[in-house]
């Protein structure tokens, strides 16, 4: 007979701390950062840098520079890290508990309105855009918008859109970036923010619960010819938080919140 075990897998020990969980659960919404934690989860700012010290070191929390205030920092749940760390949890109790990936969320109707947001409308909300409705195949009504448009998408954004993911924006759906004021009055279930500075001046739309931020880096920022590798990275990363948004799209916002 095998002995049990005396150690539990990393993921029980870091998750099963209960403000741990909590940190977990609110990072799961929105990236965010500590002052908003604490405020959040009303604990000692000492005490929860400490906890997402230990959520960083275990690989299920991420941190980058804000690029609205250089001094501050959003942390962000890798979803990703945590699927795997929880297929290896399960494994670890029996095999037959092994975790398998999950097929996209069907479609539901009313079809959810989403709104990507950024400063400039040229590279992150469209790429964001772009790959919401390539993979709910327009089942959702998404747009993006910007705080300060640029005059044209980035020929990078729409180079990776093309050549990575088969969607060609430049011919499918021909605009110019759109500014955020010409969506004033419209109503969103969800807005989400993937632009540091955009956050700062986003209405909430009427809907401050469907009000989400992710910290992007803006892949135009080093504003050099050879920045391609910037776009592949941010593209790559909104894609993944694209794919994990599905099942909250399936889900009543007013219900569920993600």
């Amino acid at each position: 007979m095998v002995p049990p075990s005396h150690t539990a897998p990393p993921f029980v020990r870091l998750a099963a701390h209960p403000l741990r969980w909590q940190l977990l659960t609110a990072l799961a919404r929105s990236d965010l950062r500590v002052r908003e934690l604490v405020s959040l989860l009303a604990q000692p700012q000492n005490l929860v840098s400490y906890h997402l010290r230990l959520l960083r070191d275990g690989g299920l929390v991420t941190a980058t520079r804000s690029s609205f205030d250089g001094r501050d920092s959003y942390y962000h749940l890798d979803l990703d890290s945590c699927a795997h760390a929880l297929a290896g949890t399960g494994a670890a109790l029996h095999p037959a508990l092994q975790l398998g990936s999950t097929p996209p969320a069907p479609p539901v109707h009313p079809p959810r309105t989403v709104l990507f947001v950024c400063t400039g409308n040229s590279a992150r909300s469209p790429i964001a855009e772009a790959q919401l409705r390539r993979l709910t195949a327009g089942h959702v009504q998404v747009t993006s918008a910007g705080t300060r448009p640029r005059p044209q998408l980035h020929p990078h954004a729409v180079r990776v859109l093309r050549d990575h993911f088969g969607v060609d924006v430049a011919s499918r759906h021909p605009r110019h970036p759109r500014h955020l004021d010409t969506l004033t009055g419209r109503r969103f279930d969800y807005v989400i923010t993937l632009c540091d500075k955009a956050r700062e001046v986003c209405p909430d739309f009427g809907n401050p619960a469907g009000q989400l931020h992710w910290s992007i880096p803006d892949p135009a920022a080093a504003g050099t010819r050879d920045d391609y590798p910037a776009f592949l990275q941010v593209a790559a990363d909104i894609d993944t938080r694209v794919r994990h948004l599905l099942p909250v799209l399936a889900t009543d916002p007013q219900e569920t919140k993600p």
